[in-house]
């Protein structure tokens, strides 16, 4: 019987790389795109808005502009926190159906750096549990001892997650 050979699975896909933000939630580090990052600013007054998800504070007013806020905490299903004066809000821009760009308010714990991180050192999400519910996973990088995860924020925030007004 004839053989063919196989490639081995791969274990490492090289993602593009690029400048991250690199947050903390919960004591552990995520990464956003730069390019998706539009500002940060301060914890301020959230307005509750009624039926919105669990993990939607509400909106703020941001010179004018109504922006929906979503606590990471709780999207993530992570234990609440007490704020502090690291707790901030980092405005994002999200494309909804791949179009039209808007902002979205996301409370974080704190904010690390920017910092460039090669393609070399991001992995793809790990396959254990791996579900499309984790879909919104960029990859894994790995620098020096830590591990960072890195988002993609427009599938991490879907269509109904952004409050129109």
């Amino acid at each position: 019987m004839p053989t063919t050979d196989v490639a081995p699975t791969e274990k490492k896909k090289v993602f593009q790389g690029g400048k991250f933000l690199t947050f903390r939630l919960c004591d552990e580090s995520y990464g956003i795109a730069v390019l998706k990052i539009r500002e940060i600013i301060r914890l301020q007054k959230i307005t509750p808005v009624p039926q919105m998800p669990h993990y939607t504070r509400g909106v703020i007013n941001l010179r004018g502009k109504i922006i929906p806020v979503i606590d990471m905490r709780l999207k993530f299903a992570l234990p609440e926190a007490v704020e502090d004066e690291r707790t901030c809000i980092v405005v994002v821009q999200v494309a909804i159906k791949g179009e039209e760009e808007v902002p979205v308010g996301l409370i974080v714990d704190a904010v690390e750096e920017v910092t460039t991180i090669s393609g070399e050192h991001i992995e793809k999400n790990p396959e254990l549990g791996a579900t499309r519910k984790n879909e919104y996973i960029h990859g894994i990088a790995k620098i020096d001892q830590e591990v960072k995860t890195l988002l993609d924020i427009d599938k991490l925030i879907a269509e109904e997650d952004v409050v129109r007004m």
